[in-house]
């Protein structure tokens, strides 16, 4: 059964810094691209990053370029999502999934970060 398990996320002021984890289960996660995305009430999920099956190849939407990097650890089976920087458009609850993931995909709960002074 395929899982993901999001943390790390909570309340941070603009400007400042959060470390997203995401941890996989029930597929080898070494042998995918994964992604970070994220959805604000009302919204469709947007993605937000991607990291080639073992990191050599990332991308970023454009607005969180230069702020926001994106890792892995394979022997641990997790995805992190470095925020820095962070802004009031930031505030949403972030996912994992792999990169090829739809709508109908399995997802995990997610992690909620609201960025707010």
């Amino acid at each position: 059964q395929v899982q993901f398990v999001e943390s790390g996320g909570g309340l941070v002021q603009p400007g400042g810094s959060l470390r997203l984890s995401c941890v996989a289960s029930g597929f080898a996660m070494r042998d995918y691209a994964m992604s970070w995305y994220r959805q604000v009430p009302g919204k469709e999920r947007e993605f937000v990053a991607q990291i080639s099956s073992f990191g050599g190849t990332r991308n970023y939407v454009d607005s969180v370029k230069g702020r926001f990097t994106i890792s892995r650890d394979n022997t641990k089976n997790t995805v992190y999502l470095q925020m820095s920087n962070v802004k009031a458009e930031d505030t949403a609850v972030y996912f994992c999934n792999r990169a090829t993931a739809t709508p109908l995909s399995s997802w995990g709960q997610g992690t909620q970060v609201t960025v707010s002074s």
